[in-house]
Protein backbone atom coordinates (compact mmCIF):
# COMPACT_ATOMS: atom_id res chain seq x y z
CA UNK A 1 0.00 0.00 0.00
CA UNK A 2 1.71 3.40 -1.28
CA UNK A 3 1.66 5.85 1.42
CA UNK A 4 0.89 8.60 -1.04
CA UNK A 5 -3.02 7.20 -1.03
CA UNK A 6 -2.48 7.26 3.17
CA UNK A 7 -1.30 11.00 3.09
CA UNK A 8 -4.01 12.53 0.57
CA UNK A 9 -7.04 10.15 2.64
CA UNK A 10 -6.09 11.95 5.95
CA UNK A 11 -6.31 15.42 4.57
CA UNK A 12 -9.02 14.87 2.82
CA UNK A 13 -10.37 14.12 6.22
CA UNK A 14 -9.27 17.00 7.62
CA UNK A 15 -10.67 19.29 5.05
CA UNK A 16 -14.25 17.73 3.89
CA UNK A 17 -14.54 14.76 5.84
CA UNK A 18 -15.61 10.98 4.61
CA UNK A 19 -16.20 12.27 1.03
CA UNK A 20 -12.89 13.90 1.22
CA UNK A 21 -10.88 11.10 2.54
CA UNK A 22 -12.55 9.11 -0.55
CA UNK A 23 -11.09 11.61 -2.56
CA UNK A 24 -7.97 11.96 -1.40
CA UNK A 25 -7.14 8.47 -1.31
CA UNK A 26 -8.29 8.27 -5.54
CA UNK A 27 -5.39 11.21 -5.48
CA UNK A 28 -2.57 9.17 -3.72
CA UNK A 29 -3.17 6.11 -5.51
CA UNK A 30 -2.90 7.88 -8.59
CA UNK A 31 0.37 9.21 -7.25
CA UNK A 32 1.21 5.79 -6.27
CA UNK A 33 0.77 4.76 -9.29
CA UNK A 34 2.87 7.24 -11.05
CA UNK A 35 5.92 6.41 -8.43
CA UNK A 36 5.50 2.71 -9.30
CA UNK A 37 5.71 2.90 -13.09
CA UNK A 38 8.20 5.25 -12.90
CA UNK A 39 10.27 2.28 -10.96
CA UNK A 40 9.54 0.32 -14.01
CA UNK A 41 10.79 3.09 -16.34
CA UNK A 42 14.16 2.96 -14.55
CA UNK A 43 14.31 -0.37 -14.10
CA UNK A 44 12.90 -0.82 -10.88
CA UNK A 45 9.99 -3.41 -9.40
CA UNK A 46 6.71 -2.15 -9.09
CA UNK A 47 5.16 -2.98 -5.88
CA UNK A 48 2.03 -5.24 -7.16
CA UNK A 49 3.02 -4.36 -10.72
CA UNK A 50 1.21 -7.98 -11.42
CA UNK A 51 -2.15 -7.27 -13.36
CA UNK A 52 -5.46 -7.63 -11.08
CA UNK A 53 -8.36 -8.02 -12.07
CA UNK A 54 -10.98 -4.76 -12.35
CA UNK A 55 -12.51 -3.36 -9.46
CA UNK A 56 -15.99 -4.40 -8.57
CA UNK A 57 -18.38 -1.21 -8.05
CA UNK A 58 -20.13 -0.81 -4.44
CA UNK A 59 -22.43 2.18 -3.10
CA UNK A 60 -22.85 4.87 -5.21
CA UNK A 61 -20.42 3.35 -7.84
CA UNK A 62 -17.32 3.45 -5.52
CA UNK A 63 -15.12 0.57 -6.15
CA UNK A 64 -14.86 -2.36 -3.67
CA UNK A 65 -11.21 -1.00 -3.17
CA UNK A 66 -12.45 2.41 -2.42
CA UNK A 67 -15.06 1.35 -0.02
CA UNK A 68 -12.75 -0.58 2.09
CA UNK A 69 -10.17 2.63 2.55
CA UNK A 70 -13.23 5.04 3.17
CA UNK A 71 -14.47 2.00 5.74
CA UNK A 72 -10.89 2.39 7.51
CA UNK A 73 -10.62 6.38 7.44
CA UNK A 74 -14.51 5.94 9.52
CA UNK A 75 -13.03 3.59 11.74
CA UNK A 76 -9.80 5.41 12.35
CA UNK A 77 -12.07 8.84 12.98
CA UNK A 78 -14.43 7.46 15.13
CA UNK A 79 -11.95 5.27 17.32
CA UNK A 80 -10.12 7.90 18.14
CA UNK A 81 -13.67 9.49 19.91
CA UNK A 82 -14.42 5.69 21.44
CA UNK A 83 -10.80 5.54 22.93
CA UNK A 84 -11.04 9.11 24.44
CA UNK A 85 -14.24 8.75 25.77
CA UNK A 86 -12.91 7.30 29.24
CA UNK A 87 -10.35 10.39 29.60
CA UNK A 88 -7.54 7.86 29.06
CA UNK A 89 -5.35 5.71 25.98
CA UNK A 90 -5.68 2.44 26.39
CA UNK A 91 -2.85 -0.54 24.85
CA UNK A 92 -5.81 -2.80 24.66
CA UNK A 93 -8.13 -0.26 22.68
CA UNK A 94 -4.88 0.84 20.56
CA UNK A 95 -4.32 -3.27 19.47
CA UNK A 96 -7.69 -3.79 18.88
CA UNK A 97 -7.40 -1.00 15.91
CA UNK A 98 -3.71 -1.91 14.85
CA UNK A 99 -4.98 -5.44 14.43
CA UNK A 100 -7.76 -4.39 12.37
CA UNK A 101 -5.71 -2.90 10.34
CA UNK A 102 -3.26 -5.89 10.27
CA UNK A 103 -5.56 -8.13 9.40
CA UNK A 104 -7.31 -6.05 6.39
CA UNK A 105 -4.77 -4.25 5.02
CA UNK A 106 -1.10 -5.54 5.85
CA UNK A 107 1.11 -4.92 7.98
CA UNK A 108 2.83 -2.06 5.94
CA UNK A 109 -0.19 -0.01 6.34
CA UNK A 110 -0.36 -0.42 10.19
CA UNK A 111 2.10 2.12 11.12
CA UNK A 112 0.51 4.74 8.99
CA UNK A 113 -2.65 4.00 10.12
CA UNK A 114 -1.42 4.53 13.59
CA UNK A 115 0.23 7.37 13.27
CA UNK A 116 -2.99 8.77 11.49
CA UNK A 117 -4.72 7.81 14.92
CA UNK A 118 -2.59 9.61 16.71
CA UNK A 119 -3.11 12.56 15.38
CA UNK A 120 -6.75 12.52 15.55
CA UNK A 121 -6.68 11.95 19.43
CA UNK A 122 -5.13 15.14 19.24
CA UNK A 123 -7.77 17.19 18.48
CA UNK A 124 -11.86 17.25 19.05
CA UNK A 125 -14.04 14.85 16.85
CA UNK A 126 -17.07 16.18 15.90
CA UNK A 127 -19.17 12.74 16.07
CA UNK A 128 -22.02 14.53 14.36
CA UNK A 129 -20.49 16.03 11.43
CA UNK A 130 -18.67 13.20 10.82
CA UNK A 131 -21.51 10.70 11.32
CA UNK A 132 -23.89 12.37 8.82
CA UNK A 133 -21.33 11.97 6.43
CA UNK A 134 -20.75 8.52 6.27
CA UNK A 135 -24.71 7.86 6.86
CA UNK A 136 -24.65 9.80 3.24
CA UNK A 137 -22.26 6.81 1.81
CA UNK A 138 -22.13 4.02 3.63
CA UNK A 139 -24.72 1.53 3.37
CA UNK A 140 -26.95 0.09 6.97
CA UNK A 141 -25.30 -3.09 6.75
CA UNK A 142 -21.99 -1.70 6.74
CA UNK A 143 -22.45 1.06 8.93
CA UNK A 144 -23.51 -2.09 11.50
CA UNK A 145 -20.78 -4.02 10.76
CA UNK A 146 -18.10 -0.29 11.75
CA UNK A 147 -20.66 -0.19 15.03
CA UNK A 148 -19.76 -3.75 15.71
CA UNK A 149 -15.84 -2.41 15.61
CA UNK A 150 -15.71 0.44 17.51
CA UNK A 151 -18.25 -1.84 20.54
CA UNK A 152 -14.98 -4.48 20.49
CA UNK A 153 -12.39 -1.47 20.71
CA UNK A 154 -14.49 0.32 23.84
CA UNK A 155 -14.30 -3.37 25.75
CA UNK A 156 -11.12 -4.05 24.72
CA UNK A 157 -9.57 -2.69 28.50
CA UNK A 158 -12.07 -4.97 30.14
CA UNK A 159 -14.33 -2.37 31.30
CA UNK A 160 -17.52 -0.44 29.85
CA UNK A 161 -17.81 3.18 31.52
CA UNK A 162 -20.98 4.83 31.30
CA UNK A 163 -18.91 7.59 29.23
CA UNK A 164 -18.00 4.59 26.60
CA UNK A 165 -21.78 3.70 26.40
CA UNK A 166 -22.69 7.28 26.06
CA UNK A 167 -19.77 7.78 23.28
CA UNK A 168 -21.38 4.46 21.64
CA UNK A 169 -24.95 5.95 21.65
CA UNK A 170 -23.93 9.27 20.31
CA UNK A 171 -22.09 8.00 17.46
CA UNK A 172 -24.77 5.44 16.65
CA UNK A 173 -27.68 8.20 16.82
CA UNK A 174 -24.86 10.10 14.46
CA UNK A 175 -24.63 7.38 11.63
CA UNK A 176 -28.22 6.53 11.91
CA UNK A 177 -28.22 3.19 13.53
CA UNK A 178 -31.63 2.67 15.17
CA UNK A 179 -31.61 2.16 18.62
CA UNK A 180 -32.68 -1.08 18.58
CA UNK A 181 -29.43 -2.42 16.27
CA UNK A 182 -26.97 -0.61 18.61
CA UNK A 183 -28.37 -1.66 21.73
CA UNK A 184 -28.81 -5.47 19.78
CA UNK A 185 -24.95 -4.90 19.12
CA UNK A 186 -24.01 -3.87 22.41
CA UNK A 187 -25.93 -6.48 24.21
CA UNK A 188 -23.50 -9.05 22.23
CA UNK A 189 -20.98 -8.18 24.34
CA UNK A 190 -22.43 -6.96 27.88
CA UNK A 191 -24.93 -9.99 28.72
CA UNK A 192 -27.34 -9.82 31.34
CA UNK A 193 -30.56 -11.97 32.02
CA UNK A 194 -32.28 -9.88 28.82
CA UNK A 195 -29.50 -9.46 26.50
CA UNK A 196 -30.49 -12.02 24.10
CA UNK A 197 -33.81 -10.56 23.58
CA UNK A 198 -31.84 -7.23 23.14
CA UNK A 199 -29.66 -8.92 20.41
CA UNK A 200 -32.98 -9.76 18.46
CA UNK A 201 -34.34 -6.02 19.30
CA UNK A 202 -37.22 -7.35 21.42
CA UNK A 203 -38.17 -7.27 25.05
CA UNK A 204 -38.74 -10.83 27.01
CA UNK A 205 -42.79 -10.12 26.54
CA UNK A 206 -42.60 -10.62 22.86
CA UNK A 207 -44.72 -13.36 21.41
CA UNK A 208 -42.98 -16.70 20.03
CA UNK A 209 -44.17 -15.64 16.46
CA UNK A 210 -42.82 -11.75 17.30
CA UNK A 211 -39.22 -13.65 18.64
CA UNK A 212 -39.34 -15.50 14.88
CA UNK A 213 -39.82 -12.90 13.11
CA UNK A 214 -37.20 -10.77 15.09
CA UNK A 215 -34.83 -13.56 14.23
CA UNK A 216 -35.12 -13.47 10.73
CA UNK A 217 -35.69 -9.79 10.20
CA UNK A 218 -31.88 -9.51 12.29
CA UNK A 219 -30.40 -12.44 10.51
CA UNK A 220 -30.95 -10.71 7.29
CA UNK A 221 -30.02 -7.57 8.15
CA UNK A 222 -26.80 -8.57 9.63
CA UNK A 223 -26.49 -11.04 7.16
CA UNK A 224 -22.24 -11.32 6.03
CA UNK A 225 -22.93 -11.08 2.65
CA UNK A 226 -23.85 -7.69 3.24
CA UNK A 227 -20.72 -6.21 3.90
CA UNK A 228 -18.63 -8.30 1.15
CA UNK A 229 -17.74 -5.53 -0.94
CA UNK A 230 -15.41 -4.21 2.95
CA UNK A 231 -13.16 -7.43 2.44
CA UNK A 232 -12.48 -11.32 3.42
CA UNK A 233 -11.77 -10.30 6.86
CA UNK A 234 -14.73 -7.56 7.46
CA UNK A 235 -16.98 -10.27 6.28
CA UNK A 236 -15.64 -13.01 8.82
CA UNK A 237 -16.05 -10.85 11.32
CA UNK A 238 -19.56 -10.30 10.33
CA UNK A 239 -19.86 -14.10 10.20
CA UNK A 240 -19.04 -13.99 14.25
CA UNK A 241 -21.24 -11.11 14.46
CA UNK A 242 -24.50 -13.03 12.45
CA UNK A 243 -23.53 -16.13 14.86
CA UNK A 244 -24.30 -14.16 18.16
CA UNK A 245 -27.59 -13.59 16.33
CA UNK A 246 -28.29 -17.31 15.75
CA UNK A 247 -27.09 -17.83 19.65
CA UNK A 248 -29.26 -15.36 20.97
CA UNK A 249 -32.20 -16.99 19.35
CA UNK A 250 -31.23 -20.80 20.00
CA UNK A 251 -30.55 -19.46 23.80
CA UNK A 252 -34.66 -17.69 23.29
CA UNK A 253 -35.77 -21.25 22.00
CA UNK A 254 -34.68 -23.30 24.49
CA UNK A 255 -35.69 -21.17 27.49
CA UNK A 256 -39.16 -21.46 25.37
CA UNK A 257 -38.96 -25.01 24.51
CA UNK A 258 -39.07 -23.83 20.75
CA UNK A 259 -38.86 -25.72 17.62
Amino acid sequence: MGKAKWLFGFLGWVSWGPIGALLGFLAGTAVDSLISYSRLLTGGEAEGAQQQAPPRTGNRGYSAGEQRNSFLVSLLVLSSAVIRADGQTHPKELDTVRDFVRRNFGEQAVDEAMRILDGLNAQQVNIYSVGGQIASYMNYSQRLQLFHYLTQISIADGTFSPSEKSVLEAIAGAIRLTSSDAASVIAMYYKDSGSAYSVLGISPSATDEEVKAAYRRMAMKNHPDKVATLGPEVQKAAAEKFRKIQEAYETIKKERGLN
